[in-house]
C-alpha cells in the first residue's frame, strides 16, 4: 500500500499508509470516539470542512450500508488506526476503501490515532494536511479555515417527506445540514416534513401554516451565519420551533446569546447530558466545535447540562414557544434516550406547555 502522511499545523507528522481518494486535503482534524456507526459519522452534514479521526482501532469491519447513510459525505478526510479491507455483513454495498474513492475523499491508516488524540485534547483542535509528501511550507495547512459550509450541504430546493401512517402534523425542517434520521424520527411520529433550504425566508416558511418548524443540526461556526440567524429570529414566537445541534445555536444567537469554540469539542454517542428540569441524565450523540455560552443566555433558561465540562446542552423559551438541544436526539449512531424530545414537540404542536 502506498505510504502517506498527516502533517498538523504544528509541524509535527505522522505517517500511514494511503487509502481513499488518491488526493491531498487539508483540514480541522477533530477525534470521534464512536465505537460502531463509521457509515453516519462519515455522512454527518457537521462533519464538513473536517478531517475526521476515530478513536476505536479498527474501522470499516461491516462495510458500506448505503441505506444507513445520514447524507452525502461532507468531511474532508478520514484517518483510522486499522482499515478492514474484507468487510463481512449481509448489507454490505462496498469496502470502505471504494467508498471514499467514489466520495474523492482521502484516507490513512495505520496512525497511533491514540497518541493523536491525546495531542488534541491537551492542544486543542487543529488545522491538519494528508498528503504523498510532507510540505516544505505548511502554509496550506496553517491557513486552512472552515467557512461557507452550511451553503456546501444544505439542500438546494425544497423536498416533501409524507407522514409514516396518518398525518397528525405538517412539519417544516430548515435544511442546516440535515440529516436522514432527522427526517424519519419526524415521520415516524406521523409529520409530514418539508424540507427547505438554509437560506429560505422567514415569511416563506410561515405562509405555508407549519404546525411547527425544525432547526436542524449542520456544520461550522454558527456566529457566520447573520442572514440565517435573522430569519430564526422571525420565527421564534410565530409557530412552535424545535432546534438541535447548529439549530439550536443559532436559535440562542438569535435571542442575544454568544457562542463560543470549545477546546476540542464534542463527538460521539456517548456524551452524557444531566436534565436540570428533571432528575434524568441522558447518553447523547453530539458532532459539534461550538457551543453556547451559558452566561450569555438573555431570553429562555438552560435545560441542559454537558456532565463532563459542564457546557450548554439545550435552552427552554416558554414565551416563545420553542426549545433546542445542542445534541441529536435521533442519530442513529447512539442510543435513544432523547426521542421523548419529539413527544416534547408534538405536544408543543397541539397547543400544550412546553
Amino acid at each position: 500500500m502506498k505510504k502517506g502522511y498527516l502533517v498538523l499545523q504544528d509541524g509535527r507528522v505522522f505517517e500511514g499508509v494511503r487509502f481513499g481518494a488518491e488526493t491531498d486535503a487539508a483540514g480541522e482534524l477533530v477525534f470521534h470516539t464512536g465505537a460502531g456507526g463509521f457509515i453516519e459519522i462519515m455522512t454527518d452534514p457537521a462533519c464538513a470542512g473536517q478531517i475526521v479521526m476515530q478513536t476505536y482501532p479498527l474501522v470499516g469491519n461491516y462495510g458500506i450500508i448505503h441505506a444507513d447513510e445520514e447524507g452525502p459525505c461532507a468531511m474532508r478526510g478520514y484517518v483510522v488506526r486499522e482499515c478492514c479491507e474484507a468487510p463481512s455483513n449481509f448489507r454490505t454495498d462496498c469496502d470502505l476503501d471504494s467508498y471514499l474513492k467514489e466520495q474523492g475523499v482521502p484516507g490513512l491508516a495505520g496512525v497511533d490515532t491514540r497518541e493523536l488524540t491525546r495531542i488534541l485534547r491537551e492542544k486543542g483542535v487543529m488545522n491538519a494536511l494528508i498528503c504523498d509528501e510532507v510540505p516544505a511550507d505548511l502554509a496550506v495547512v496553517q491557513t486552512y479555515a472552515v467557512a461557507g459550509v452550511v451553503a456546501e450541504v444544505t439542500c438546494k430546493e425544497s423536498a416533501v417527506y409524507p407522514a409514516g401512517g396518518e398525518e397528525k402534523f405538517r412539519v417544516t425542517l430548515v435544511d442546516y445540514g440535515a440529516k436522514r434520521s432527522t427526517v424519519a424520527a419526524l415521520q415516524a411520529m406521523g409529520c409530514t416534513v418539508t424540507v427547505v433550504p438554509a437560506d429560505t425566508a422567514a415569511e416563506e416558511i410561515l405562509a405555508a401554516k407549519p404546525d411547527g418548524v425544525v432547526l436542524s443540526a449542520g456544520p461550522g461556526d454558527p456566529m457566520e451565519n447573520a442572514g440565517r440567524i435573522a430569519e430564526v429570529k422571525k420565527l421564534l414566537g410565530s409557530v412552535p420551533v424545535f432546534g438541535m445541534g447548529l439549530g439550536h445555536q443559532l436559535a440562542a444567537l438569535a435571542a442575544g446569546a454568544k457562542t463560543v469554540k470549545l477546546k476540542y469539542g464534542h463527538h460521539g454517542a456517548n456524551q452524557p447530558v444531566r436534565d436540570l428540569n428533571g432528575e434524568r441524565t441522558y447518553i447523547t450523540s453530539q458532532n459539534h466545535l461550538y457551543a453556547v455560552d451559558p452566561d450569555s443566555i438573555v431570553e429562555g433558561a438552560m435545560s441542559f447540562a454537558n456532565v463532563n465540562d459542564g457546557t450548554c446542552e439545550g435552552i427552554d423559551y416558554p414565551a416563545w414557544n420553542a426549545f433546542t438541544v445542542q445534541f441529536d436526539p435521533a442519530l442513529c449512531t447512539g442510543t435513544r434516550d432523547a426521542n421523548i424530545l419529539f413527544e416534547r414537540f408534538a405536544t408543543m404542536m397541539k397547543g400544550g406547555e412546553l
